[in-house]
């Protein structure tokens, strides 16, 4: 791995910084905050028209720049530093990736020009609380978690001329303003129940959206009512739904720990900018070696996130998957087809964006709560963006995580605990 960034890689997080410096303050981020979408349309014209950052990561052939997800993820690290609200998440890093993995060459020809254009902006809606679990991040990424064929959840029937959908989903990032709505929906009823992904427009004839109240609110999200809608299946009835998102969670994981790396170097930074500014008994409080002490704590656990996040966006692209694979089976002499299958099982690795994920939420959280601390009385008043940080390490986890379940699953991944007799058992 060559941990130096390329000279394009250079320009886009340099000229990011500086669009959002000049336009993504934290006045301008309270103002888009206050607006009924969530964030700034202007800012998200300007990130579209100068920057292409919607189809960064999308194939040239339909309209995108044809980067890999490093490159989206260096772009969110820049996000994440103004903690910038825009549809990037909900669309380029959730829903676009699903449609050019599962969409029918129609329905990519569509819809990916106008997503990296700028002009449809689309959301990924997961039944429940499940968003973690869909896109396999603390577990296997099976279960019920769509509605397992039962009340709840979205339910999908066959209709003449296509498919209906109902059901409710709540906390949809974006859900509430997108064009676009990927509906995660169960079809077959309870004996022959799967998962499929469905496509319905944002203002389809059934569908009613309303923004909710969300713990972070640089985070804006929707509940969607589905009344009787028409819905298009997205891609083949027989597409593997839930390895597609699971393939798609890799890439999630390693473009959040990202984002959640420039937050919590943002928040480091202004602490460190205050203690220095601070005085108390006549000298600046960052002089003081218990203040040193803790924020070198923090800067440790920033920059340990900030590596396990670029090595979890560097492994993000298939190809370089692939050749540590066919590295680690030449390690273990394998030599077949039947032999490198049984040698990966026995080697399997954890993933690396769902730990780097875990570190990066983990240092976010830590730099946040130090950064209110340190900013002492006024460092927990609204009218200061330290609260911010800390919401946003806390949405982080409640969405995606908790810390403790993604290094569990990737523990159970990695088969750690497993005795050497239960290992041979498995393979």
């Amino acid at each position: 791995m060559d941990a130096s960034l390329t000279p394009e890689q250079d320009e886009i997080r340099r000229t990011l910084r500086e669009l959002l410096r000049s336009r993504g303050g934290p006045r301008e981020l309270r103002a888009a905050l206050d607006t009924p979408a969530g964030h700034d349309p202007a800012l998200w014209t300007a990130l579209a028209e100068q920057l292409g950052l919607p189809g960064l990561a999308l194939p040239e052939a339909y309209g995108g720049v044809g980067c890999s997800a490093t490159e989206l993820a260096l772009a969110c690290e820049e996000t994440g530093r103004t903690l910038s609200p825009s549809p990037l998440l909900a669309t380029a890093v959730l829903a676009a990736p699903l449609i050019t993995a599962l969409g029918t060459e129609t329905q990519r020809a569509e819809l990916l020009p106008r997503i990296a254009a700028g002009t449809l902006t689309a959301a990924l809606a997961v039944p429940g609380t499940a968003l973690a679990t869909a896109l396999a991040l603390t577990g296997t990424g099976g279960g019920d978690w769509a509605g397992g064929g039962r009340a709840g959840g979205v339910q999908a029937r066959r209709a003449e001329g296509g498919w209906r959908l109902y059901g409710q989903v709540d906390q949809v990032l974006d859900g509430h303003s997108a064009g676009l709505l990927v509906v995660a929906a169960h079809a077959g009823g309870f004996a022959r129940s799967r998962t499929l992904l469905f496509l319905v427009a944002g203002d389809a004839a059934g569908v009613v959206r309303v923004r909710q109240t969300a713990l972070d609110a640089t985070r804006p999200q929707g509940r969607v009512q589905l009344r009787d809608v028409e819905a298009e299946l997205l891609g083949e009835d027989g597409a593997d739904v839930p390895g597609a998102l699971a393939g798609v969670g890799d890439t999630v994981a390693a473009v959040l720990a990202c984002e959640a790396v420039g937050a919590a170097d943002r928040a480091l930074e202004a602490t460190v900018e205050y203690v220095r500014q601070r005085e108390q008994f006549g000298r600046p409080i960052g002089s003081f070696q218990a203040v040193k002490h803790r924020l070198a704590d923090v800067y440790v656990a920033v920059q340990a996130a900030r590596s396990a996040a670029y090595y979890a966006a560097w492994a993000a692209t298939p190809l370089r998957g692939a050749g540590r694979v066919d590295m680690r089976l030449r390690r273990v002499g394998a030599t077949s087809h039947d032999g490198a299958a049984d040698a990966h099982r026995r080697i399997a690795a954890p993933p690396a964006a769902h730990l780097a994920l875990a570190q990066a939420l983990e240092a976010l959280r830590t730099a946040s709560a130090e950064g209110i601390q340190l900013h002492g009385g006024i460092g927990f008043t609204w009218e200061h963006e330290a609260h911010l940080y800390f919401k946003r390490a806390a949405g982080d986890e409640l969405l995606f995580g908790p810390v403790h379940r993604l290094r569990a699953h990737a523990a159970d991944t990695a088969r750690l605990f497993e005795t050497s007799a239960e290992r041979e058992v498995t393979v």
